[in-house]
């Protein structure tokens, strides 16, 4: 039998927790094992300990930011992938340098969320494509770091796209035929010649730079 992600839902609207609860739920392979509003979120998730957590960005009560801080400050965090209902918001790329494997926007098709949650747990990433364009326009570092990408190595660009689709090192490997120790070599050069912390800042400089063709993230 193949492993069972856990995943915690947290946003202040009963909802959309139940919303997204139901969707996953006719998955196999994927449990909602708690969803929680924004004051009861940490502790959710240092109960439950899932493996993804799904974090509403903009909640009255504790804003997602200040969760995710917490969250991540935990012995054994999740993966955090924020959630939005903005085409654009100002808080995702802080979301993204603090730690979050990437967004989603909640009118994601529900066909899709089973999916972007296991590429979440294998550790891939995921960009919501109509909230990344609008997210990068008009921050000038960006421009900076798609300079950067131009100066990488045909292989490190290679790997670069299929980092940015989700994929792991293990499955990057098997594609270009590399060792999953290899393509680790090569992730780590390129967030060094990147001037980025995260394989998710990573992605979506490759997406502001082209190199995805507007396909997004893996589906």
């Amino acid at each position: 039998m193949s492993r069972v992600i856990r995943v915690v839902v947290v946003d202040d609207e009963a909802l959309v927790r139940s919303g997204f609860e139901l969707i996953l739920s006719v998955s196999d392979d994927v449990r909602v094992v708690a969803t929680a509003a924004g004051a009861e979120a940490v502790e959710a998730v240092r109960r439950e300990r899932p493996d993804v957590l799904l974090l509403d960005i903009r909640m009255p009560d504790v804003d997602g930011l200040t969760v995710l801080r917490a969250v991540r400050a935990l012995p054994e965090p999740p993966v955090v992938a924020m959630l939005t209902t903005f085409d654009t918001d100002e808080y995702v790329l802080t979301a993204l340098r603090n730690g979050a494997a990437g967004f989603l926007l909640k009118d994601t098709e529900p066909e899709q969320l089973a999916q972007l949650v296991r590429t979440l747990a294998a550790g891939g990433v995921v960009l919501s494509p109509k909230a990344s364009h609008a997210v990068l326009r008009g921050h000038p570092e960006t421009d900076e770091g798609v300079a950067r990408v131009g100066r990488l190595t045909e292989r490190e660009r290679q790997v670069l796209v299929l980092v940015a689709g989700g994929l792991s090192n293990g499955e990057i490997g098997a594609r270009v035929h590399l060792s999953p120790s290899t393509v680790k070599d090569h992730v780590s050069t390129i967030l060094g010649k990147l001037r980025v912390g995260s394989r998710v800042q990573a992605a979506l400089l490759a997406q502001r730079a082209g190199l995805l063709m507007d396909r997004g993230t893996r589906r």
